[in-house]
């Protein structure tokens, strides 16, 4: 059979939804490969390598092939450099002079914004100064996800809402746009409304039972998201933001197990994105499987290494590691690519108490004290970051300061325990005797939970005077700052859902 006659009758079998009958009357290669003319674009329904050849190879042959680079993009199929690059190294040139320039930066707007912040800027601004295409639907796209990465819910949603007001119907816009709906508690109410127009308008569209579950995770009805999400997978196997979805309810739920299972589905179906990876690394933190953790935020940081959230992770693990100089390194460096991208100063409060953590473990005390007045600028009524601002000016030696915030941190938590004992344990100290006594300050963490350790005894060997009953056996663990509030050090962007 002529490869004409082969390649309509793929085109029959396509259309009648036969892909394993049209795969095998095209064969194992691409009949065009050597015509300078491309094949048709089959939807990827399996996410492997060979789907991925075979759409590069439609773009590289013909650079206007949309249906083959929204399928790449789209689905993930390739990592953040990979995709950055092969973009970047098309023939727009030779195969089409007139328009080389915009069908490049149109393309280049598509990409994700982990990384090259400035050429995505530059690229958005050459669209709308010499094209003209300040209110074109993609242009306004690149700049809502863009935002989106930086964790700007609120600006975000203004693009998405003035792009759906342009077009009925933008099929990259909607996950977005549903996401940050979810994100906004003051939207949960449209997010209802929209997702019942969704169904009633469109009921065989995947995205219209996406926004059904999207709105039962934020009613936090795991089970009947979980129903949805799984809904809308089956309806679009190459959907991602529902298997996303889908595993975020196990973590919610608290089935860390489950989760994996489903993230590590999720990774294997897009193999260029670095999120599936980087929420198993989280959930192994939970479940302390520190060496799964490691490996796959290692694999996912291989894959992309501009996201901040995953350089948070990472320092959480040298942090469980005691590896404080590298966990400081890594959390000024979640902070320093936080700023470059402009991302909201309120996502990051939970990194800079993260570093204020590692400069105490350090020794630095300044340094903490630094970071932990951060935090309060950010949020003011953090009850972490008075405890631990506290902590700072005990060991400091300056205790009046230290008092009032433990006085400060109880009044916003005022059952913690272990402020209290650090209160009790400052107000017991006379003033001229200075924090620890007559030798003033000891300055170490080593002295500090030696002193903790010696107060405590004197507690419970009071406790056992006054109620003339034995005495607790002690145990070699004695209260210290890294149980102040709990696990440590705790996580930046745990309501980042990535649905978009």
């Amino acid at each position: 059979m002529s490869v004409v006659c082969r390649y309509l009758a793929a085109q029959c079998l396509v259309r009648q939804g036969k892909w394993a009958e049209a795969t095998e009357m095209l064969g194992e290669a691409n009949p065009f490969r050597n015509s300078g003319r491309s094949g048709p674009a089959v939807p990827n329904t399996d996410g492997g390598i060979k789907a991925k050849a075979c759409f590069m190879e439609a773009l590289a042959l013909d650079v206007k092939c949309y249906d083959a680079f929204d399928q790449l993009i789209s689905g993930e199929m390739m990592t953040l450099e990979e995709e950055w690059e092969f973009v970047q190294s098309l023939a727009y040139r030779s195969q089409t002079p007139e328009d080389a320039d915009f069908v490049r930066l149109i393309y280049t707007a598509r990409l994700r914004k982990y990384k090259h912040a400035e050429d995505h800027a530059l690229t958005r601004r050459r669209l709308v100064e010499e094209y003209g295409l300040s209110d074109n639907p993609d242009v306004l796209f690149s700049f809502a996800d863009a935002l989106y990465a930086q964790f700007r819910w609120a600006d975000c949603f203004v693009i998405t809402s003035r792009i759906l007001g342009l077009v009925a119907v933008h099929a990259p816009t909607m996950p977005l746009h549903i996401a940050c709906m979810h994100h906004l508690k003051h939207l949960h109410s449209k997010l209802f409304i929209l997702a019942h127009e969704l169904v009633e308008r469109e009921p065989e569209s995947a995205i219209s039972w996406y926004a059904v579950g999207v709105w039962y995770l934020t009613q936090k009805k795991w089970a009947d998201a979980r129903t949805y999400f799984s809904k809308t997978s089956l309806m679009d196997p190459r959907f991602g933001p529902a298997w996303i979805a889908f595993a975020h309810t196990f973590a919610f739920e608290g089935e860390h197990d489950h989760a994996v299972t489903a993230y590590s589905t999720c990774a294997r179906m897009f193999t260029g994105s670095h999120l599936p990876l980087m929420f198993v690394g989280m959930e192994h933190i939970i479940l302390s499987n520190y060496g799964p953790a490691t490996e796959a935020l290692n694999a996912a940081n291989s894959m992309c290494d501009g996201d901040p959230l995953l350089i948070n992770e990472r320092g959480v693990m040298a942090f469980i590691h005691e590896q404080y100089e590298e966990a400081a390194t890594l959390f000024q460096q979640a902070l320093d690519f936080a700023q470059v991208t402009q991302t909201s100063q309120t996502t990051w409060a939970t990194t800079y108490l993260n570093l204020g953590t590692c400069y105490r473990k350090l020794g630095r005390l300044e340094d903490a004290k630094n970071a932990y007045t951060k935090v309060l600028e950010i949020d003011n009524r953090s009850a972490a970051a008075l405890g631990f601002l506290g902590l700072v000016y005990h060991l400091m030696g300056r205790l009046n300061d230290a008092i009032t915030k433990y006085h400060e941190a109880l009044s916003i938590n005022p059952i913690n325990g272990h402020v209290l004992e650090l209160l009790n344990l400052a107000l017991e100290i006379g003033a001229d005797e200075g924090m620890f006594g007559p030798h003033g300050t000891l300055g170490s963490e080593e002295a500090w939970t030696a002193r903790m350790k010696e107060h405590t005894e004197k507690e419970r060997l009071s406790k056992f005077m006054r109620q003339k009953v034995a005495p607790t056996p002690l145990t070699d663990a004695a209260p210290n700052e890294e149980t102040v509030f709990g696990h440590l050090p705790l996580r930046a962007g745990e309501d980042r859902m990535a649905l978009g």
